[in-house]
């Protein structure tokens, strides 16, 4: 799976709500403001179709897309990722630097507890 840029990530998120959009659709999901342009939706859109994130349904010269890869998908594909660049592919390593950034509560440890025991 290739990755993606924030562009075509921001775009993704919104397919994975919308199900199924035209470029308009996808524009008005986004919360910018000015809203980008028409051509440059399109052109990312585009580049995710040939990625195989995305497919689309013709209806003459106008394309509904939809997402071919879940959000699931993706974000296992990302997790590995950085499990593996930041963290030497140790969920130990992770959850260290998780407890030692007060980014668990203690309702969160404790479940965690629980799920090893």
């Amino acid at each position: 799976m290739e990755e993606l840029t924030r562009t075509e990530e921001r775009i993704m998120q919104t397919l994975w709500q919308l199900s199924i959009a035209f470029v308009k659709d996808i524009i008005e999901h986004i919360d910018e403001d000015p809203k980008p342009p028409y051509n440059t939706i399109s052109s990312v859109v585009r580049i995710l179709e040939k990625k195989g994130y995305i497919g689309y349904k013709a209806y003459g010269k106008t394309y509904e897309y939809f997402p071919i890869i879940t959000k699931e998908e993706y974000a296992k594909q990302s997790f590995k990722k950085v499990l593996n660049n930041y963290f030497d592919n140790s969920a130990m390593n992770l959850m260290s630097f998780l407890v030692k950034e007060e980014q668990l509560s203690e309702e969160e440890l404790e479940a965690l507890r629980k799920i090893i025991r």
